[in-house]
């Protein structure tokens, strides 16, 4: 009797432990994510409350005269990362259609490993490719020829303005797009792979051709997730440093074309945080970070929005 009363009583221990980890476990979670708002928003405030509303308007940043604005960085965070995507989202979705429905399995297996490899190449390399080879390539066959051919005055000649040393908003752009691509392809082969097989095999059957098949079955089959591949992507390019430092040009000036170097949040950072010598710069760059702390969430809440919408 006494042996059939201990093994629940045993059992019981061991679910209210392990509801204990599990518990502990996302508290910690939780935890760190609150003390490290709660960092940020202290340790930017004495920016937030010196300059008001004017840190978020002004492109100003003259550590000498201690007028700080972060409107240039934030912009270049937002149209960097927003040109990666528009550049990545169709190539990644064209990898992922490619390896789940027309490449060779033989080939397949290779072209995966090479996609996830690309993942897992430092940043930093990316960024010395970027400054080393790319930077020089594109000064000299994109923007030069634009330079010669385009009406300074003209509304192209405003959006392709600016030195042509290869080192801009737009370079940077592009290795941002060559970053998140390999999360967004590997993730969403994964949820093409996903969908049942019988499915694909019933608009075979009714004679949808591969192009139907993909565009009217299986991308709206997944749809709800690959929101989530992409936020993934977005929060990559979002908060992407090293690279991002090497190939954008670094100025604080607010980027006026596509060509003109900037800077975003997490570059400005990574450049002036160990330099910085007065309590208010470093201030105004925890202030940064706090933005870019509030524009990655925002982007996630968007990102859960859609996510709901498509469930109603």
């Amino acid at each position: 009797m006494s042996v059939e009363t201990a093994g629940p009583s045993r059992a019981a221990r061991q679910d209210a432990f392990f509801q204990a980890l599990c518990f502990s476990a996302a508290m910690v979670l939780m935890a760190t994510l609150a003390g490290l708002l709660i960092a940020l928003v202290i340790g930017g405030w004495p920016a937030l409350a010196h300059f008001g509303p004017k840190f978020f308007i002004s492109a100003a940043w003259d550590p000498v005269a201690e007028d700080y604005g972060a409107a240039g960085p934030i912009v270049g965070t937002l149209v960097t990362a927003g040109l990666a995507m528009v550049m990545a989202l169709p190539l990644a979705v064209g990898i992922a259609v490619f390896l789940v429905e027309f490449c060779p399995s033989v080939l397949a297996k290779y072209v995966s490993m090479a996609v996830e490899l690309l993942a897992g190449i430092p940043s930093i390399v990316y960024g010395m490719w970027g400054l080393f080879v790319l930077a020089p390539w594109f000064a000299l066959h994109v923007q030069l020829p634009l330079f010669y051919v385009v009406d300074p005055d003209s509304f192209w000649g405003h959006l392709f303005e600016g030195i042509p040393n290869g080192a801009n908003i737009f370079t940077a752009a592009m290795i941002l797009a060559i970053m998140v691509l390999p999360y967004i392809a590997t993730v969403l082969r994964e949820l093409l792979l996903s969908v049942p097989t019988h499915v694909r095999e019933a608009a075979y059957g009714m004679g949808c051709t591969p192009y139907e098949v993909v565009s009217k079955i299986m991308l709206p089959y997944i749809r709800r997730s690959a929101i989530g591949a992409v936020m993934l992507g977005l929060g990559r390019a979002l908060g992407e440093t090293m690279a991002v430092t090497f190939i954008i040009g670094n100025s604080h000036e607010f980027p006026r074309s596509l060509f003109a170097s900037g800077s975003t949040i997490a570059s400005t950072i990574a450049n002036e945080f160990a330099e910085a010598s007065s309590d208010l710069h470093v201030s105004a760059l925890l202030a940064l970070g706090l933005v870019l702390f509030v524009i990655t969430f925002a982007a996630l809440v968007g990102a859960r929005l859609l996510i709901g919408r498509e469930k109603a």
